[in-house]
Parts: C-alpha cells; structure tokens; sequence
C-alpha cells in the first residue's frame, strides 16, 4: 500500500470510509497504488485502470476504459457528456459499496482485461471539432495567442472550444474568450489551478474561493 494514499485519505473530510473500502476493492483485485493527478489511481503493470475520486455530493470509482466495457449491470455513467473515455460509478453512502463489492471486483477485472488485450478508446480528433467562429477569428488576429492555444493539450483546447461555443451571443463568446486569454497564454486548461493554493494540482479545486472569503473577512474587520 502506498503511504502517499494514506496520506490522501487521513485528509478527506468527506467520505473517508467510502474511499478506504473502495481501495481496499481495488487493492484485493491486485491493482498497485499510487497517487496521480492528486487522487488514489490503480494500475495493472504500467497500465492505469480506475482512480478514487471525492466530490461534494458523492464519492466514485472512474474506470479509464469504462466506454469499452459491457456494463451488464448498468452501473456506469459518465463524468460529464463529453467524456470519451472514462465510466465512472458513484456512490453516497458505506452500504451501497459494500452491496456492490461483488460487482465491482467484476468490472474491474473486466477492466484489466480491456487493458491486457490492448484495446483502444477511438476518441473524436480535435480535428474534427467546429471552433467557434469568434475563436477562430482571434486566433486569426493574434499570433501569441494563436501559438499558446495551439501548444495546448488536444484535451484543453477541446475544452475551451466546447466552452466558448456554449454560448448563444458572438459578444458572449468574445468575452468568454478575453477572460481566458491570459490563463491560455499561460497553457494552462480553463478548469486548471491559477492561484497555486490548490491541493489537486493541476486542476482547481476551489481553494481560491476560501481564501477570497478570508480576505473579504479580515478587510472588514470580522
């Protein structure tokens, strides 16, 4: 067992027990341990096949194949509707783990199994996507910004593009747009830690809000 899992999970405020009991799941189907992207994440060899997560409503077992797996049980669901790869199963409460122990050391066999067999997750090219056309239009215009956006993992620019063009209004879009440049400019990702107060580098999560709080308290003199 990793001490740096030990570690993550004596910090936990929220679901402790859930997170123990489903590592002690995973570590039983003779997963290894460790800590990456600041989460527990298991592996097969050199292969990455599920991570913990902790969240504010629930906590989960993500599957990093689970689009390529059969799901018979109709368990898994996905982290967000563009998600292409990972399957995740969530749960709010001890007793729902513990009714699905069996099932869960199924899937993750399962997973083991997609992984040993090399099969791939065919995942939509950045090529393919339809930027907005105001994103275009400032990547046209500026050549810094253009350089910074193009250096950007497909993931990230994916995620700005899907973003932008979320917007109904071109001006909506060119502010969302303007927000951002400096964080692009930056290569850093739109969910990516800014202030560096983050426990989950590199990704935010909210720490900088705690701290905002703190100072608007001490400005007036609570």
């Amino acid at each position: 067992m990793s001490t740096s899992v030990d570690e993550y999970l004596e910090r936990l405020q929220k679901w402790p027990e859930e997170l123990e009991t489903l590592r002690s799941i995973a570590l039983e189907c003779m997963l290894t341990e460790t800590i990456k992207w600041g989460v527990p994440c298991y592996m097969n060899q050199d292969a990455n096949i599920l991570i913990l997560g902790s969240y504010k409503d629930f906590c989960c077992i993500s599957l990093f194949k689970g689009v390529l797996m059969s799901d018979p049980h109709g368990i898994l669901t996905s982290p967000g509707e563009n998600s292409q790869s990972v399957k995740m199963v969530k749960f709010t409460n001890l007793q729902e783990i513990v009714k699905l122990k069996p099932i869960l050391k199924e899937y993750i066999y399962e997973a083991i199994e997609v992984e040993n067999m090399g099969l791939k997750v065919e995942t939509k090219k950045l090529s393919d996507l339809v930027f907005a056309e105001e994103l275009i239009q400032v990547l046209s215009q500026d050549a810094a910004f253009k350089t910074a956006f193009e250096a950007l993992t497909p993931g990230r620019q994916r995620a700005y593009n899907l973003f932008f063009t979320a917007a109904k209004q071109p001006a909506t879009r060119l502010s969302r747009i303007e927000k951002y440049r400096q964080q692009i400019l930056d290569g850093k990702g739109i969910n990516d830690c800014t202030c560096g107060l983050s426990k989950r580098m590199p990704t935010c999560d909210g720490s900088h809000k705690f701290k905002d709080a703190s100072n608007l308290v001490l400005k007036k003199g609570l």
